[in-house]
């Protein structure tokens, strides 16, 4: 079974249960896992249901020998497609930066080339005694970054 079966085979349903495309695994056991966003809210257990009905109806069990796992992209989990980036401008993430930096704002823009995030640092401020928040809105090119994640407040 290959990615691009899949992809044909299911991209008519996703779209139209308002999602895409996160992450395609197939294992050499045919073992297939999907996993999807919702393009304006949270993937529903009707959203997987039905893809995995789908799914199903696509790729007859008995020739292909699978197993078939769909859900949604953890919040915990770094982004992996333009979407996603897209999908959290204005909301707070946590950059990983290749430099060994970790930084926390807001995501202001996003593209193939790389993300601009707004971000407070405290710094030495010339004629300052003391290190003070410096406000950043810098431009990090995707291959300076490792990883970005939504940040979850909890409470």
């Amino acid at each position: 079974m290959k990615i691009s079966e899949i992809i044909d085979a299911m991209q008519e349903a996703i779209v139209a249960r308002n999602c895409f495309i996160v992450e395609i695994n197939v294992s050499p056991d045919n073992d297939v896992e999907i996993v999807i966003e919702s393009e304006d809210g949270t993937v529903s257990l009707d959203d997987c249901v039905e893809l995995s009905g789908v799914f199903e109806e696509k790729f007859d069990r008995e020739k292909e020998d699978y197993s078939l796992t769909i859900g949604s992209a953890g919040l915990d989990q770094p982004f992996k497609v333009l979407k996603q980036y897209v999908k959290a401008i204005g909301t707070e993430v946590q950059a990983l930066l290749r430099d060994g930096r970790k930084l926390k704002g807001i995501l202001t823009e996003a593209s193939e080339d790389g993300i601009t995030l707004k971000y407070s640092v405290r710094e030495a401020v010339e004629g300052e005694k003391r290190k003070k928040m410096v406000e950043h809105n810098d431009f990090f090119p995707a291959d300076r970054i490792n990883a970005v994640f939504p940040v979850v407040e909890i409470g």
